[in-house]
């Protein structure tokens, strides 16, 4: 069968290839992969079937039915994959901007009825075909940036209805556009107002009322362990009862407070422990090691430079420690209204010590890894999808330097060119 698709002459492919199959990518690993100059990318009906250099190109494939986009000389890389989002939600949180700017902390608005409770008011009140407006209207933004896999939270209904349509919303946001729509369950978000002061009869509300609806649709199941949300206790309960009922877990800790989440929720097996700002880095040693490296400690490093805050996740020493990392924006309207990966990609580098191609593997691979979805993209390798951005850059070292900066000029999901809105 001849090729439908070819990319070629790209200056420097970024495969994200040659590492171990059967983990993310960790220590070494994470800038030891493989890049091709002068290569192709060759694909048939939406999957990768060769990548090499243009010398080992077999010609006798490519015919006057094959699409052929040029590279001319710059960067080839894999589609995005964004490990970390709230995509579905009501309203924004603008009006607390001046709060945050005027020195208030986050669980100083949380307390006082702001912070996500705000949005779960404004998201109840919407209706479904206003919720997938917005949804559709963020993943058009999402593929402007090169992302072409989208995790998405629920996490803003806090009651059984709205967190249902919230999955809902996501999943047919997923089928109505290019990109796809990863679902996760966070209805353990904080504790709403009907349970206030009752957190572990909430818990038991989603493990027996909510999560049995959810079997087949979601694949995670998340919960957030920090002051004013969940505590250990309560949050190793729950995701216990969630890995009962076959879902997979993850947890977001560490964010403000050393309190053990990341390490609970490790030993439970989780696929991925998020924020992580305040884990040390003893702690994700010992993650690492009773992991086997099979767990991703998911960064975000908007969330601290929206919020003002000086701490943050020391990436450095969890990749030197064997931990696996992935980055992420955090999307969502109240500690991070921004998708450029990107960025977060360059504040990375900046303020968490990640070598550019560190970084890179952390947006790609080891991010699909943090929604199990590592056989489907993250890299571009013969039978994984043909998801693949070109840039504008003529060398990896310069996609984190221009700070802030889209450098994407095609977007390729499945095999076919995407239209990218202009913003």
């Amino acid at each position: 069968m001849a090729y439908t698709l070819l990319v070629r002459h790209c200056g420097q492919l970024l495969t994200l290839a040659g590492g171990p199959t059967d983990r993310p990518l960790a220590g070494a690993a994470m800038s030891n992969w493989r890049i091709i100059t002068d290569g192709y990318v060759a694909c048939e009906e939406g999957q990768i079937v060769a990548v090499g250099p243009m010398q080992e190109l077999d010609v006798k494939q490519v015919t006057a039915g094959t699409a052929i986009i040029e590279g001319h000389g710059r960067v080839v890389m894999p589609g995005l994959v964004e490990c970390h989002t709230h995509l579905v939600f009501g309203g924004n949180r603008a009006h607390e901007f001046q709060r945050k700017l005027q020195g208030e902390a986050y669980l100083d608005i949380l307390a006082s009825g702001g912070g996500i409770l705000s949005t779960v008011r404004a998201t109840r009140a919407a209706s479904e075909e206003e919720l997938l407006v917005n949804a559709m209207h963020q993943l058009a933004g999402f593929r402007h940036y090169g992302i072409t896999t989208v995790e998405a939270k629920s996490g803003y209904g806090l009651d059984r209805e709205t967190e249902l349509r919230l999955v809902r919303v996501a999943g047919t946001a997923g089928h109505c556009q290019e990109a796809r729509v990863v679902r996760t369950f966070l209805g353990a978000h904080v504790v709403p107002p009907e349970f206030k002061g009752r957190a572990a009869d909430y818990l038991e509300f989603l493990a027996t009322e909510v999560l049995p609806a959810l079997r087949g649709v979601t694949e995670f199941v998340d919960v957030f362990c920090e002051e004013g949300a969940f505590s250990v206790e309560e949050a190793r309960a729950y995701l216990k009862k969630a890995k009962e009922q076959g879902f997979r877990l993850k947890i977001h800790a560490e964010q403000l407070h050393d309190l053990g989440g990341c390490e609970m929720a490790a030993e439970l097996g989780a696929t991925s422990i998020d924020h992580c700002d305040y884990l040390t880095p003893e702690a994700a040693a010992r993650i690492a090691q009773c992991t086997q490296g099979q767990t991703v400690a998911v960064l975000l490093p908007l969330v601290p430079l929206f919020l003002r805050q000086e701490r943050y996740a020391p990436g450095r020493q969890f990749i030197d420690a064997g931990l696996p990392v992935a980055i992420s924006t955090d999307f969502n309207p109240g500690s991070c209204p921004s998708k450029n990966l990107w960025l977060a990609l360059s504040v990375a580098c900046l303020k968490m010590g990640l070598t550019p191609l560190e970084a890179l593997a952390a947006v790609t691979l080891n991010a699909a890894w943090a929604i199990g979805q590592e056989q489907e993209c993250g890299s571009l390798e013969p039978g994984k999808r043909a998801d693949i951005l070109l840039l504008d850059v003529p060398m990896y070292e310069e996609i984190p330097y221009w700070l802030g900066e889209n450098p994407v000029r095609e977007v390729i999901i499945g095999g076919v060119r995407v239209e990218r809105p202009e913003q």
